[in-house]
């Protein structure tokens, strides 16, 4: 679905990206843990069109899509839920989950608001609030259910549990189960690596901007240098 082959990112002087080569295959939750700063949330906007590698090449649903701009990624189906949520304060939570499928031209867009309400019975409770009015964890249920609005194939998501109470962050990670059961692949960024092996397929990982290790989930899990460095073992 997904192949990255040695893609390179600078922010000005700093090369933030070095030769990052990875895969996702279709139906996969693939992980990708490492320490702050080392690239993890580089790696996504490079993929969502945000951010332009400076060389290497990225090819989604077998298409080219480096150089393309982050709308034209949207249509193709990869959908970006960044890093601190990133809702537009001053709007409802149902004009958020509209932005969320503003390119779509298809008269189901009202049904999929219903399964994200479904999904996430608190956004019903609170359609009509102004987001920045949300709890942190309301707001990263909204910030999920707008990128599924775009009914997206390959789900981006950065950080999902940063800043949440261990319940919730639970709740979270049992709900991006639920999503990649339904069918939708998902590269997650997450800085809670225990959480993220526990229910990832594969995983890599990263130190600052190389890919050093990828296997399986289980076995990184397993892996006594995985464990002293970011599982507390």
């Amino acid at each position: 679905m997904l192949q990255v082959r040695d893609i390179n990112v600078y922010y000005g002087a700093i090369h933030a990206l070095k030769g990052v080569s990875l895969d996702v295959q279709q139906g996969e939750i693939v992980t990708l843990i490492g320490a702050n700063g080392a690239g993890k949330s580089t790696i996504l906007k490079a993929l969502s069109g945000l951010l332009k590698p400076s060389s290497g090449s990225i090819e989604f649903l077998g298409q080219p899509i480096q150089g393309k701009v982050a709308q034209e990624i949207v249509k193709l189906g990869m959908s970006h839920c960044p890093e601190g949520r990133r809702v537009f304060a001053n709007m409802s939570v149902e004009e958020n989950l509209e932005l969320g499928a503003y390119l779509r031209k298809d008269k189901e867009i009202k049904a999929d608001m219903e399964k994200v309400y479904q999904r996430f019975p608190r956004l019903l409770e609170r359609r009509k609030q102004l987001s920045g009015t949300l709890s942190g964890g309301e707001q990263q249920m909204l910030a999920m259910g707008r990128a599924l609005m775009a009914r997206p194939k390959l789900l981006l998501l950065d950080e999902p549990s940063m800043g949440l109470a261990p319940l919730l962050v639970k709740e979270i990670f049992s709900i991006i189960e639920e999503i990649n059961r339904q069918g939708t692949t998902v590269l997650l960024v997450e800085q809670n690596a225990h959480m993220a092996l526990s229910i990832a397929h594969r995983a890599y990982v990263i130190e600052t901007g190389k890919l050093v290790l990828s296997g399986s989930a289980k076995e990184l899990a397993a892996s006594d240098e995985i464990q002293k460095a970011y599982l507390g073992g």
